[in-house]
């Protein structure tokens, strides 16, 4: 069948939106026609280079769809089903999955990016093989997806919802609440105020934080950071950020700083931040050939700790519901991260008005509920 997708053929380049080849799934796999895709920075990083991927790739990582058709070996599933769509799939059975940590799974990351769990394409143009990112490729009028990649969406909740839950949600409130379990009462700097670092302060919310601060050099982020839950705001292109932050607790720093934008400046900067035995957690994805300069001297002196955050350390079927359910309890803001919608057509403007931190979350709409 024929789909429109959003495709990058050359780094660096605009995305091209054309009509490509989707096969059918195989065994253990599903058709979605996708209802909702999330505008993810990670899917800009794929445009530019900056995460290395074999190209021409479908984009889109951050989507929720119904399932449209079914393959063999698909129990549970049946067509007309709900579903979000988690940017990590996992197999349930290897260790790390077995131990607790299904975002670091071994099957996930033993295979090819971008082909589906045996190895093999959907997405294809003639005789050429397009990859998908992330084996999600959300960005798609339709795609093809292994069962591992999908959580049942509830009825009640929007596809916007279950679209928002595949990354950006889900992972700031899992770095606080899955990576850090972040204590009651603890101090805690979040630096990076995008759609990521705004579900962070949530998560330090839900925590039970009792200062949250947020560092950023834009001044509409850090307002949007105060109606997320942020008790301070420091703009670190008008003053020392390390300085402000210790000014805010004392002197001492903070318990847990969390970096949210993927910089080795900013990392060093999340690091320099902490108080003794403080936690500096990583989320923002760098080059793959950056490296970080730090005082080793403090690691063990003042049991400073550097830890990283894929996708909130999360339990996708047992943690996006969950989410689900502080929406519904209205202790979970949702609504408010959706800045702007946009038509497939005009994913490349959703870019540009992201990097220049226009968006929260931008979102393109494939249809809206009751279509």
């Amino acid at each position: 069948m024929k789909t429109k997708a959003a495709i990058v053929y050359e780094f660096n380049k605009p995305v091209i939106v054309e009509e490509i080849d989707l096969r059918p799934p195989r065994e253990s796999e599903l058709m979605i026609k996708i209802a909702a895709s999330g505008i993810c920075h990670s899917d800009y990083s794929v445009m530019t280079g900056t995460i290395p991927h074999d190209l021409p790739e479908v984009l889109g990582h951050e989507g929720a769809g119904t399932v449209v058709e079914v393959g063999p070996n698909t129990e549970g599933y049946q067509v007309g089903d709900r579903v979000m769509l988690p940017f990590v799939s996992s197999c349930g059975k290897c260790s790390r999955c077995t131990s607790g940590h299904p975002t670091l799974c071994e099957v996930h990351f033993a295979g090819k990016r971008g082909m589906l769990i045996d190895g093999t394409f959907r997405f294809h143009k003639g005789d050429q093989d397009i990859y998908q990112f992330s084996r999600i490729g959300a960005l798609s009028e339709y795609t093809v997806v292994h069962t591992n990649s999908v959580v049942p969406l509830p009825d009640g909740y929007t596809f916007e919802h279950g679209a928002l839950l595949g990354c950006g949600v889900t992972t700031g409130v899992g770095a606080v609440t899955r990576t850090a379990q972040v204590p009651a009462g603890s101090t805690v700097a979040i630096i990076g105020c995008g759609g990521v670092g705004l579900n962070v302060i949530q998560g330090a919310r839900l925590a039970a934080a009792s200062t949250i601060i947020a560092v950023d050099q834009m001044p509409s982020k850090l307002d949007q950071a105060k109606q997320f839950g942020a008790t301070h705001c420091v703009n670190s292109k008008d003053r020392d950020a390390v300085e402000a932050v210790k000014e805010l607790t004392q002197g001492n720093g903070v318990q847990f700083a969390f970096e949210a934008i993927g910089l080795p400046l900013t990392i060093e900067l999340a690091y320099n931040m902490l108080s003794v035995g403080g936690n500096a957690v990583i989320i923002g994805i760098t080059g793959f050939r950056d490296t970080i300069t730090i005082p080793a001297a403090f690691l063990p002196i003042w049991e400073k700790k550097i830890t990283g955050s894929f996708f909130g350390s999360c339990l996708p079927s047992e943690d996006m519901p969950y989410l689900l359910s502080l929406y519904k309890q209205k202790k979970l803001m949702l609504d408010e991260l959706i800045s702007k919608y946009y038509e497939l057509e005009e994913i490349n403007q959703a870019f540009s008005d992201m990097e220049v931190g226009e968006n929260i979350r931008g979102m393109v709409l494939f249809e809206k509920e009751g279509d």
